[in-house]
């Protein structure tokens, strides 16, 4: 029987498992308090428009990220596909009509995900292995493709996109709203779609899974090709908002990616993880960044901060788990 919240807390030692459970909201808030201390700028509507901005596109292929590690798999491949992607809507957008671009793009995303997802789940190849061949495939064609700088797209549909791309709904940045959309659409599928609930038991015991019927093979192709689709809208986003595609985009963004999910809670050995916590993670990142940012720090110290919080999170998993 589930025990009462004032149960759980009145127990031995309940307060810290508490504590531990809840830790990816506990960081967070505690850090939008920190935030609010260090700078009076922080709750601006510029300053927070900018922060869910930058996160959105890291965001949705955390959400990919996600799916994949929670069938026991990695996906390094998504930053350079955000790269490869971006360049190919650009030079797509100067070509065909707006929607179609966005058609082809999200398609294209699809069948470069089938490709790991292929390698993984029928050629048996490790994902590790898979998806670091197709990043580094993926960011060498988008050099090829744009010839090493950066594509331009100024028809009516990249400035119709870049609009979208650069206002905001009620306060609430465009594209934080296709990322939080996503987030939903992920939160019903793992929670209450047949989809999600066998790709958790793929993570949790893969082999039980397969004697139980489930056409493993089939879900480990899918969960790569939906990764690449998000990668796809990842890329649109990035690209609308400045007009162009650039082979430089996502640049170790499949990193940040890992560690949004596993500052989320998720388990890299699978079977564990949500969308909302996910979401969490993205924003405690990007509000790790946009506090370095507004006390000046440099770049490449950022990197030492975002380290050691996921070591600290992956700590916090296995005391969790005692």
């Amino acid at each position: 029987m589930a025990l009462t919240l004032k149960q759980q807390l009145s127990s031995p030692g309940g307060v810290l498992k508490f504590l531990i459970k809840y830790n990816t909201i506990f960081i967070f808030l505690l850090l939008v308090l920190f935030s609010a201390i260090i700078s009076d700028v922080f709750f601006t509507s510029v300053n927070l428009s900018n922060l869910l901005k930058q996160v959105s596109g890291i965001g949705i292929i955390s959400i990919g990220m996600l799916i994949v590690i929670l069938t026991g798999g990695i996906d390094l491949s998504v930053g350079s596909m955000v790269a490869l992607l971006a360049v190919t809507f650009a030079i797509l957008v100067n070509i065909f009509a707006l929607p179609l671009a966005i058609l082809i793009t999200i398609a294209i995303g699809f069948g470069l995900g089938s490709v790991s997802g292929y390698l993984v789940a029928y050629q048996k190849m490790a994902p590790f292995i898979a998806t670091l061949a197709l990043m580094t495939v993926a960011r060498g064609m988008g050099f090829i493709y744009s010839k090493g700088s950066p594509v331009t797209f100024k028809t009516y549909g990249g400035l119709f996109m870049s609009d979208f791309a650069n206002n905001s709904f009620l306060g609430i940045p465009n594209i934080a709203i296709v990322f939080f959309i996503i987030v939903i659409l992920a939160m019903v599928m793992l929670r209450h779609n047949v989809f999600g609930r066998i790709v958790i038991a793929i993570g949790s015991n893969e082999e039980a899974s397969r004697l139980s019927g489930i056409k493993v093979n089939k879900y480990k192709f899918l969960v790569y090709a939906i990764s690449g689709a998000l990668a796809a809208i990842s890329a649109i986003i990035v690209a609308s908002r400045t007009n162009l595609g650039s082979p430089n985009m996502g640049m170790a963004w499949e990193l940040d990616a890992i560690a949004a999910v596993v500052i989320g809670g998720a388990s890299l050995n699978g079977g564990r993880g949500t969308a909302i916590n996910t979401l969490m993670g993205v924003l405690i990142l990007g509000l790790i960044s946009n506090i370095l940012n507004l006390l000046n720090v440099p770049s490449y110290p950022q990197q030492v901060v975002k380290g050691g919080i996921i070591i600290f999170a992956v700590l916090l998993q296995r005391f969790e788990n005692k």
